[in-house]
């Protein structure tokens, strides 16, 4: 795998924007789906609440609040449901 030039990346960002704004060319965009209920992605890994709070870095509690609806994932908990359903085996070698 070659070595990225972090610093590189980031200057073509900024010429991108720049171009732009000035009106020349298109940003690159993507549109993200909603992730399942973190209930059904949890049954389709296999895991407990306890286990699955484990993997996401939230408490018990958040993970059993989400699955009665008493609180909605916030964004990165949103992206790590993303990867969990879309991506279940990388998820799975966090354990």
């Amino acid at each position: 795998m070659s070595e990225r030039d972090i610093g590189l990346e980031i200057l073509e960002g900024i010429r991108e924007i720049k171009a732009f704004k000035a009106g020349q060319g298109e940003l690159k965009s993507r549109e993200l789906s909603e992730p399942s209920q973190p209930s059904e992605i949890r049954h389709r890994l296999g895991l407990s609440q306890a286990a699955f709070a484990g993997l996401m870095g939230v408490s018990l509690r958040t993970v059993q609040d989400w699955e009665q609806g008493r609180r909605e994932p916030s964004g990165p908990a949103k992206s790590l449901l993303r990867i969990a359903e879309q991506h279940p085996s990388v998820f799975l070698n966090l354990a």
